[in-house]
């Protein structure tokens, strides 16, 4: 079962699959934990919310189709399910996230690329993405469809810039604690399809854009560097609709449905997994060491410094590990940090699930701490989680269960 079937049925808090490396929770309290992250991530794919956002918004079929992210694909299906009529579209995705349902389609192009590091196929996509749309006559109605991922996963480079220069930069500003804002804003420097580029060729009357967001507010100039965005034409010559179908605060609200229906306290629920990871791992551990029994509910994106030659994980990850550390010896909170998308930096695991447990000196934490290599020690003691593509992108999610 791949990560589209799983999430695409629908999903409580009863029924979530769980899935992490070695299937073997030991603790109810752990499975808990993770059934209510599958719930939140679940409430913000692709394929539902952009049907919930068609029916909402009443849009009509239009005549074609651009997705771009890590959740076109889920994105893409919601459109074409939704408007039954075969559309020419265009899916740029990361590899291995496309479902199959769009691989058998006739009148679908797919072109997967590398995330979060830009490869030739990332050129090779941007410049797809930007003949297609330069392509649609005046009468064309175009959808777009943006989710996080899109500024590596599709570009088309500025005079005098080269592959090397893009992914020095990308490696660069992930390495050394920079928010995706100030990373996308230097992306859009480098680009002539992001900050408005792409709709700038754009000849035909109207315009959806239905975004996923993975950025604090929703800005749509941040959304994939603005690759579905207007940039500064203060006066268009074609209509546009531009919407957020999904965001981290409905993923979070999501759990605290689920958590209010079956009569459990939501002890916090906020957007405030920004800043370092060492300093938000003792902030966080020092709220559920002394806070209430019950379930707290955080999501952001926070940052990380990365040694030289890093280790193998994710800041979701290495952000587990550091709350296992924190809480050593705690015998009554499970935590589940993981990213919506299913994916944690460049690994194929989405996070870590772990407990008062987890953190074992013996075995080596702390220096894989050191050397942000906290995949493999959480692969060691069974306590990654592992998803596939979950079909969205809403930033990160922590839930926390304290108590019995």
């Amino acid at each position: 079962m791949n990560g589209f079937d799983r999430l695409i049925t629908p999903v409580t808090y009863q029924e979530a699959i769980i899935v992490t490396q070695g299937n073997s929770y030991r603790a109810d309290r752990k499975q808990r934990a993770v059934a209510l992250w599958n719930a939140g991530t679940h409430a913000a794919n692709g394929t539902f919310s952009v049907r919930k956002a068609i029916e909402t918004q009443g849009l009509t079929a239009p005549s074609a189709i651009v997705s771009i992210g890590k959740a076109a694909s889920a994105m893409a299906l919601g459109a074409l399910e939704k408007f039954e009529v075969e559309i020419p579209t265009l899916v740029i995705t990361k590899y291995d996230h496309t479902a199959p349902e769009l691989a058998a389609n006739a009148t679908t192009s797919v072109i997967e690329a590398a995330h979060p590091i830009p490869d030739e196929n990332s050129l090779i996509a941007g410049r797809k993405a930007l003949d297609f749309v330069t392509g649609l006559t005046a009468e064309d109605r175009l959808m777009l469809l943006i989710s996080g991922g899109a500024s590596s996963l599709a570009e088309v480079l500025a005079p005098g810039i080269t592959l090397d220069d893009l992914k020095s930069l990308n490696q660069d500003m992930i390495s050394q604690d920079r928010t995706i804002e100030e990373i996308n804003a230097a992306r859009r420097k480098l680009s002539l399809i992001k900050s408005g580029g792409l709709l700038s060729h754009f000849k035909g009357a109207h315009v959806d854009v239905i975004f996923i967001s993975d950025v604090l507010k929703d800005d749509p100039n941040v959304i994939g560097s603005g690759i579905g965005s207007v940039g500064t034409q203060t006066s268009p010559p074609f209509s546009i609709n531009s919407f957020v179908a999904a965001n981290n605060q409905q993923s979070r609200q999501a759990v605290a449905d689920e958590v209010t229906a079956q009569n459990l306290p939501v002890i916090e629920n906020a957007e405030s997994l920004y800043g370092e990871i060492s300093d938000l791992a003792k902030t966080l551990a020092e709220k559920l060491r002394n806070g209430e029994n019950g379930v707290y509910v955080w999501g952001g994106e926070p940052v990380v410094n990365l040694p030289e030659n890093p280790g193998n994980g994710g800041r979701n990850q290495a952000l587990a590990l550091l709350l296992a550390r924190e809480l050593h010896g705690q015998d009554d909170i499970a935590i589940v940090v993981g990213g919506t998308d299913g994916t944690d930096g460049p690994t194929a695991a989405a996070g870590g699930v772990v407990d008062g447990n987890t953190y074992d000196r013996d075995q080596g934490h702390d220096a894989a701490i050191a050397q942000a290599n906290a995949g493999d020690a959480l692969a060691g003691v069974d306590s990654l989680l592992i998803t596939g593509p979950t079909g969205t992108n809403v930033m990160d999610l922590i839930v926390a269960v304290k108590g019995p």
